[in-house]
């Protein structure tokens, strides 16, 4: 077992997943058998939103990530980097498996550190459905470039500093966060072995 604090430095603004609607959010993930109790607790006030923003839960006013965000970035990271040949990543069999079991981030609300204020980026959304392209607008808070996030992670077995490396690796390319196909949420990172 080998434990490693990660400070994450983001070279792009971070932009927020979380639906901030208390009703939607919560239908959301009632639809997943998921007990929300401790999320819906972390939503804005609602009066501050409006329909369809996605963004940040907020512990004391204070943006946070859930430890499940990284862990779904470590999941994303490896299942397209199991595609690159000669990668530590493609020598991972039932990868998802492994990381849900070998890998703990803590803590479990990881505060983002913010270099100036929360803002908004709204941007079209295209989509080719049988019907035709549909286009819709999107609304996210984003945390400016600069913003950061420290956590500890501790990875059991076949996870090893390399496979972790490789995957942060990956997130400086990649991204973190809602609409990281498009490069936002890159980010630089530490990993100190503790």
């Amino acid at each position: 077992m080998e434990t490693y604090e990660v400070r994450i430095v983001f070279t792009e603004p971070l932009l927020g997943t979380v639906a901030l609607e208390e009703e939607l959010f919560s239908e959301f993930v009632k639809n997943k058998g998921i007990d929300n109790d401790d999320e819906l607790e972390t939503l804005p006030v609602a009066e501050q939103i409006e329909k369809g923003t996605t963004g940040f839960h907020r512990v004391d006013g204070q943006p946070i990530l859930y430890d499940y965000v990284l862990k779904g970035f470590f999941k994303d990271a490896c299942g397209m980097l199991r595609r690159v040949p000669k990668t530590e990543s493609s020598k991972c069999k039932a990868y998802k498996k492994i990381i849900d079991g070998l890998v703990f981030v803590t803590p479990r609300r990881i505060p983002i550190e913010l270099s100036g204020e929360l803002t908004f980026l709204e941007r079209p959304l295209r989509a080719q459905t049988a019907q035709g392209e549909r286009i819709a607008l999107a609304r996210s808070e984003q945390a400016p470039a600069g913003s950061s996030i420290v956590f500890t992670m501790t990875a059991l077995g076949q996870v090893d500093e390399k496979l972790l490396t490789e995957w942060l690796d990956y997130g400086s390319l990649r991204g973190l966060g809602q609409w990281r196909n498009a490069g936002w949420g890159r980010f630089q990172y530490a990993l100190t072995k503790r």
